[in-house]
């Protein structure tokens, strides 16, 4: 495994475009709860305050931007670069949309997968996508040498026990940011690993889209709201997210 000092070395300026595919933002899901708009605006108000605490390097922060720094990863895995019980958070998000929602095909075909009883909804959900900028100087990219010599290890689609090591030795040698391979992008898109809040451009998202997912038995829709060609289509066969086919 790489050393804290040999990481430190690999590190490199690096900025850009992100995004990030979360539930819709446009519709407040609690207020089907409450008679009225005073009751949800208290009912919000205290559900926030169960929730973990904001880092203080957020502080300012749009929501969006902020909100993947408060909560822990699922048990009893964890997440690529972050274990179970981590208290550091982390940012999520792909270099390109296309990217972004193949991540989020994979998670809401496997949440049905592991459910044996689980029927596929025959409605459309809504989504928000949405792009942020950022900039560092100190970038690991796992898709470069010498990094890349360990791509097996990097691209594992189920066992992130490297990942996560690699991570905790990130964040001594002070990286801020992880460039790597999407698993579940078969074109091989880039997903980068915020570690940290302070490399965000800007306090809130440059752009926020509406989009639209369709769960089939054979593959995986989503439509940008108001489509107006291919470029606002993307459709993944279910196949695609198989372990088998990775």
């Amino acid at each position: 495994m790489w050393t804290v000092t040999a990481l430190a070395s690999e590190a490199r300026p690096a900025k850009g475009v992100i995004w990030r595919v979360v539930e819709d933002q446009y519709r407040a899901s609690t207020r089907k709860l409450v008679d009225t708009l005073e009751e949800h605006d208290l009912l919000e108000a205290l559900l926030d305050q169960d929730k973990p605490p904001y880092p203080v390097e957020a502080e300012g922060l749009h929501y969006l931007l902020k909100t993947p720094f408060r909560y822990h990863p699922p048990p009893p895995f964890g997440s690529r670069f972050r274990r179970p019980a981590a208290g550091d958070g982390i940012f999520y998000a792909s270099e390109d949309i296309r990217t972004a929602l193949a991540e989020l095909a994979y998670w809401r075909l496997k949440f049905f997968r592991d459910a044996p009883d689980a029927v596929l909804p025959r409605q459309e959900e809504r989504l928000t996508v949405f792009s942020t900028r950022y900039a560092t100087e100190r970038q690991l990219d796992l898709t470069r040498t010498p990094l890349s010599k360990d791509r097996q290890r990097w691209i594992n689609p189920e066992d992130y026990s490297d990942t996560q090591a690699l991570a905790d030795r990130a964040r001594e040698a002070e990286i801020d940011v992880i460039r790597y391979e999407s698993v579940r992008d078969t074109l091989h898109g880039a997903n980068l690993a915020l570690l940290t809040p302070t490399v965000f451009v800007g306090k809130k998202p440059v752009t926020q889209q509406t989009w639209f997912l369709y769960l089939a038995q054979a593959e995986i829709n989503f439509t940008r709201a108001h489509a107006k060609g291919i470029e606002d289509r993307w459709v993944f066969p279910v196949t695609q997210f198989d372990s088998s086919a990775r």
